[in-house]
């Protein structure tokens, strides 16, 4: 088999060395390249002779992959699918598979350095002090005491709901499905309309889906209070973005910290966010850390030999 990793993953080219190795061991070809590229012309280049295809969060449209006859496996470093043409790969029996797990740590840790961050000010106080000034009346709010409400309690709103505890927050959650061990840790499930009322602070940690595409829009951003904070790692639609840079510039509700979009960053210089009120944002970066990024190879090419030996 023809095997193409169309980027380098954020890992060294000595392992892609090992693992060239490795799989021409169990004779089959392994191609590796170390930038990134995304545009189509480029995935086509790189994909068209590929049986197997490991990529991250590029785009895959069908345009590209009606290019690409013979693969028959995508080992996506990725957790979720929404940027693949998952439709497109039913009909052609591609077998798509992601990379869950690899991040869980790290984005439940931006996702709590988030609200530290907007209660305390960090990067407004950086920002004061290289100017010269100093605290002047400034007042930060601490987290322990605070109620937060979990939108998505899987495994990295689970893991997000262990830091908040162990800041002494009280944590809240609204699921579509509810798993016993959040109960057990003490948080308490709600519809999402008592969850927004009641949060000082709102973490979104949902998939992408029909049914949380828009999840938070004028309405539900209407039940916050105006002292609530908005903290969203999961997916930039899953909030209407315009609704939300009202809110702020309105003073409807205190700050807002994205670390994802409608789009990948870096985003049109006249987007929303940039100019709204008290905004916290950072540009994609939550699953990216050394640790996750090892632990995300590890699993896409044991995929990979998974996909091989069956």
């Amino acid at each position: 088999m023809n095997i193409i990793c169309v980027e380098s993953l954020g890992i060294p080219q000595a392992r892609f060395e090992s693992l060239k190795k490795h799989y021409a061991s169990m004779g089959h070809g392994f191609t590796y390249y170390m930038d990134r590229r995304e545009d189509e012309t480029s995935l086509v280049e790189r994909m068209h002779d590929a049986d197997i295809v490991v990529i991250s969060n590029i785009k895959l449209s069908a345009a590209v992959l009606s290019q690409c006859p013979r693969l028959r496996y995508l080992s996506v470093a990725f957790t979720g699918l929404d940027h693949i043409d998952l439709s497109y790969c039913a009909e052609h029996g591609i077998t798509v598979q992601n990379a869950a797990g690899y991040s869980t740590t790290a984005v439940s840790e931006l996702a709590v350095g988030m609200m530290l961050d907007l209660l305390r000010g960090v990067t407004t106080m950086d920002g004061v002090i290289r100017e010269g000034k100093g605290r002047g009346t400034f007042l930060g709010r601490e987290l322990r005491g605070k109620t937060v409400g979990i939108v998505g309690t899987g495994a990295i709103g689970t893991a997000t709901i262990h830091l908040l505890l162990a800041f002494g927050a009280n944590v809240i959650a609204y699921s579509r499905t509810r798993r016993p061990e959040v109960e057990a840790l003490g948080a308490q499930y709600m519809a999402l309309e008592g969850l927004l009322k009641a949060s000082d602070i709102i973490s979104l940690h949902t998939p992408l889906t029909a049914d949380t595409r828009g999840l938070i829009g004028k309405a539900e951003l209407a039940l916050m209070k105006p002292t609530a904070l908005l903290v969203n790692t999961a997916r930039g639609p899953v909030c209407d973005i315009a609704a939300v840079a009202e809110a702020l510039n309105d003073g409807r509700i205190a700050g807002a910290a994205f670390d994802v979009f409608e789009q990948e960053p870096p985003l049109p210089l006249d987007h929303q966010l940039l100019t709204a009120s008290h905004t916290l944002l950072t540009p994609h970066i939550a699953f990216a850390t050394e640790e996750s990024f090892a632990a995300r190879a590890d699993i896409v090419f044991g995929h990979v030999d998974d996909y091989l030996k069956a």
